[in-house]
């Protein structure tokens, strides 16, 4: 058998690692700016769900489900961005779980209602706890002045996109 393949693959692999190296040594301050920002939220988004074992996706639910109560897969679609599918997926497996029970909406049995069993409160409130825990050990030697910093940073960021966004 041939190592053509393998040979491509890793001429390939070289090639794409110089091409990132060449784009990282001309980015701007601006963007490498960006570039970790977004890099920053986007392992963020992911490490605290990996850190307690579920899928991010899941633990949005669980915390959605638990902040606003007893919730329509519509409005929850909404609230978390999901598409439809994904929404009515991750409730059946809570549901499959014992961590959530579905109904139809007595009001218009069109929607479907989805709320925490006791269970799925219990884990819930746990992740809150484990959310805390986790924030605090994230920002242990970040003072509050420069978390102050960030947060006027991002802000100003936001205003700036507004205002250009309605010139």
């Amino acid at each position: 058998m041939s190592d053509e393949p393998r040979v491509i693959r890793e001429s390939l692999d070289v090639i794409k690692s110089w091409a990132y190296k060449e784009m990282v040594a001309e980015e701007t301050t601006e963007d490498r700016f960006f570039r970790e920002l977004g890099d920053t939220c986007a392992e963020l988004r992911q490490a605290f769900a990996q850190n307690v074992g579920m899928s991010s996706q899941r633990v949005r639910v669980l915390v959605q489900l638990w902040r606003e109560g007893e919730t329509s897969h519509s409005d929850l679609r909404q609230a978390l961005g999901l598409d439809g599918a994904s929404v009515t997926r991750l409730i059946k497996e809570l549901e499959a779980s014992r961590l959530a029970t579905r109904r139809l909406d007595p009001a218009d049995n069109r929607y479907t209602l989805a709320a925490l069993t006791a269970a799925g409160e219990r884990m819930a409130d746990d992740l809150e706890r484990s959310h805390q825990t986790y924030q605090e050990r994230l920002l242990a030697d970040v003072t509050a002045q420069e978390q102050e910093a960030v947060l006027r940073i991002l802000r100003r960021i936001r205003a700036n996109m507004t205002n250009s966004e309605n010139p």
